[in-house]
């Protein structure tokens, strides 16, 4: 690693919070498991690896543990956690496919605090469309149970739609698959390109701590990944440039093909076009970690506590779903899709006469959609099957041509 590198993360772990006694031993235990692995491959793992077991080792890993991720009281808080306005607004994208179906079901992966759920179907109700079911894939004990216990405080006569699985159900559905912040919390191989060729960024034990290791590019996949990047890509990547590439991706999406029998899938997540994620001046790739709502670059610290995550190569995106089979329908930003939704509209149904009241809606709305906030940055994918019509939220503005 560069000296100026090493110094910028340094300064960084410098400025975050303390971690008690009770996190530490945690996050020791996560470490050992770590570098029994790396010892068992010989020295050194790669850094998907590492993500997965930084991330989902079973009891340890950090969405597998029971700390608290989202809101305050967590490391971050995504769209649904701001305003209820989000959901609402997806519920209409959710609506018209259902309504164009004839009925149908709703599949959301990893639905975090079941915020989303819960406002989602309580809309869903409001204009006389609620689902068959509501199915939701949630590996976590411990967000099983919030999300029960959203519904139960929020929405008790909901319950009975909603049941949780651990994986996709065999037989094909109809309805909506929702995948809000899902590809971004996928195991990724870090990649650094050198004048010799291109090596994978490994990482290993070294002076009692993880680090970084360069190792011989060997995994087919991503041999077959970097030659189509650079075969498409306007100029060679300069020397000392890194990056992610998220192969896990590819089979996330036939899956989801081989279960869509009839629908739209809808994918919220952060990221850019091909051409803007590997731009040659962002040659650090694009890996944050989160942790007790401060974003960082440096993912050795306190594995198995804080979050790991890289944005989503979104052209990737829809090649993999093209080649599945699925239709893309539709892209946007987030916050020309939920304007497209009626976001304004559902705002001004409220009726807020509080000040303080229509203050803070003013502030959600703001967050939602203003480009320094989540507005662009979040991109809105939606690929379908069986769909003729097109969809409301990709009405005021659709930038499939960027892809």
């Amino acid at each position: 690693m560069h000296e100026h590198q090493q110094n910028r993360l340094d300064g960084q772990r410098a400025a975050l919070p303390d971690m008690d006694e009770d996190g530490l031993r945690h996050s020791r235990r996560v470490v050992e498991l770590i570098k029994a692995r790396i010892e068992a491959a010989g020295g050194t793992i790669s850094f998907a690896d590492y993500m997965n077991l930084a991330l989902y080792a079973p009891g340890l890993g950090y969405y597998s543990a029971g700390a608290a991720k989202f809101g305050a009281a967590g490391d971050f808080v995504t769209a649904p956690e701001i305003s209820a306005l989000f959901s609402q607004c997806l519920a209409r994208q959710c609506m018209q496919v259902l309504r164009a179906l004839d009925g149908g079901g709703v599949l959301e992966f990893g639905a975090g605090t079941g915020a989303m759920a819960c406002d989602l179907l309580r809309e869903l109700e409001a204009q006389q469309c609620l689902p068959d079911y509501y199915c939701i894939i949630e590996l976590s004990a411990e967000l099983r149970a919030r999300q029960r216990a959203q519904f139960e405080r929020r929405a008790p006569h909901l319950l009975g739609l909603v049941t949780w699985i651990d994986e996709l159900p065999e037989s094909g559905m109809k309805g909506v698959i929702l995948a809000n912040e899902v590809l971004d919390a996928m195991a990724v191989h870090r990649l650094r390109w050198h004048e010799s060729g291109v090596c994978e960024m490994g990482v290993a034990w070294r002076d009692d701590c993880l680090c970084w290791h360069e190792m011989k590019l060997e995994n087919p996949h991503c041999i077959e990944a970097v030659n189509a990047l650079e075969s498409v890509l306007p100029q060679r990547l300069p020397n000392g440039y890194e990056t992610e590439i998220n192969l896990g991706m590819i089979a996330w999406l036939q899956s989801v093909s081989d279960v869509l029998q009839e629908g739209a899938a809808l994918i919220i997540d952060y990221g850019f076009p091909r051409q803007e994620y590997y731009h040659p001046q962002r040659n650090d790739g694009t890996l944050r970690c989160h942790y007790r709502h401060r974003a960082h670059a440096d993912p050795f610290l306190y594995p198995g506590l804080q979050d790991i995550t890289a944005h989503v190569d979104m052209t990737a995106v829809a090649e993999a779903a093209h080649q599945a089979g699925l239709t893309v329908a539709g892209y946007t930003s987030q916050a020309y899709f939920l304007l497209a939704n009626g976001l304004m509209e559902i705002a001004d149904s409220i009726g807020a006469t509080a000040t303080r009241q229509q203050v803070d809606i003013a502030r959600q709305i703001k967050t939602l959609t203003l480009p320094g906030e989540m507005g662009e940055l979040f991109k809105v994918m939606a690929l379908t099957r069986g769909i003729d019509e097109p969809l409301a939220g990709f009405a005021m503005r659709d930038e499939r041509f960027r892809l």
